[in-house]
């Protein structure tokens, strides 16, 4: 399984959005300087994102982009489904109607396989994404 750069940039710029203090809401300009994501790209990424609640948008000069919950509500997994889609790495995993489901001897390593990356996904919040940025920022290198 592939993530797009729209499952990539959305989490990039959520993480961005999650690391203001609290309330704050910025433009898609600000959020491009600072990520390199273009600000068009960024725009067509948050219709999917506002329609499902996971970032609010003010409009005017005043306005900008918040998270729509506490980033400890916000999973990976809401993230990467509101923009890729489902997760499922063939269509079958979670059909009704695979006419081999019965004989097919591949789809229990599929079926786990989406397991696997449903816990991963859905076990990362941004606060942890927020509290990892801030402890990579303390990391100290030595060679």
């Amino acid at each position: 399984m592939r993530i797009s750069t729209k499952g990539r940039y959305s989490l990039e710029a959520l993480l961005y959005m999650a690391l203001l203090p609290s309330g704050e809401y910025c433009s898609t300009r600000t959020i491009a300087e600072h990520t390199g994501i273009s600000d068009g790209y960024l725009e067509q990424l948050f219709i999917p994102l506002r329609k499902t609640g996971l970032i609010r948008g003010i409009r005017g000069p005043q306005g900008g982009y918040l998270l729509g919950k506490d980033p400890g509500e916000i999973t990976a997994g809401d993230i990467l489904r509101s923009v890729e889609g489902p997760l499922e790495p063939v269509s079958c995993v979670n059909s009704m109607s695979c006419p081999v489901e019965a004989s097919c001897i591949s789809r229990h390593t599929w079926s786990e396989l989406y397991q696997g990356i449903s816990d991963c996904v859905n076990s990362i919040t941004l606060a942890d994404l927020v509290e990892a940025y801030y402890a990579m920022d303390k990391l100290e290198y030595a060679i």
